[in-house]
């Protein structure tokens, strides 16, 4: 569906329906994303843990999330229902402080597919963000999450952003 110079929906078919784009046609090629998504802490909290070595009564929280998040990726398909079951090469997390009381969460996914990773960096991200939430919860319910954004991706017919 297409109108005009805009972009078109690729997740419709030609009668307007639901319908899982076909990446068949495609030439497979190595694609990645990094998608990154904060967590903003009350400043108490963020101070409790900072000096806490960012552990909970639960564990560690960034090891935690990591593994959450890379969990994530590899069933994003799962979630979302028409994104496409992807070889995931590789993930990466990074994950540290941007200024006092905000916790920067980015997430690199690497492939060799047909179709891109955005929404497996997404979902990465996002997920490695709430898992800090619940492991934090206790200590606030004013932690904020997000925003959430795509930072960059390579490969297929658009890139965005600087190189994962």
């Amino acid at each position: 569906m297409r109108h005009g110079n805009s972009p078109e929906v690729t997740h419709l078919d030609a009668d307007g329906r639901p319908a899982m784009v076909d990446v068949s046609g495609k030439q497979a090629t190595a694609r990645s994303a990094t998608a990154q998504c904060r967590v903003r802490f009350p400043a108490a909290v963020a101070r409790q843990l900072r000096d806490g070595g960012m552990k909970s009564a639960k564990g560690g929280i960034v090891d935690t999330a990591i593994v959450a998040g890379t969990m994530a990726v590899k069933r994003t398909w799962e979630l979302i229902p028409f994104c496409h079951p992807l070889p995931i090469d590789g993930v990466r997390f990074a994950i540290d402080w941007r200024g006092e009381r905000e916790l920067e969460i980015d997430c690199t996914v690497r492939t060799v597919h047909r179709t891109g990773v955005e929404m497996e960096a997404l979902t990465g991200a996002t997920v490695a963000a709430l898992t800090v939430y619940d492991m934090c919860k206790a200590l606030s319910h004013a932690i904020v999450l997000g925003p959430a954004r795509l930072v960059a991706k390579r490969g297929g017919k658009r890139e965005v952003g600087k190189s994962p």
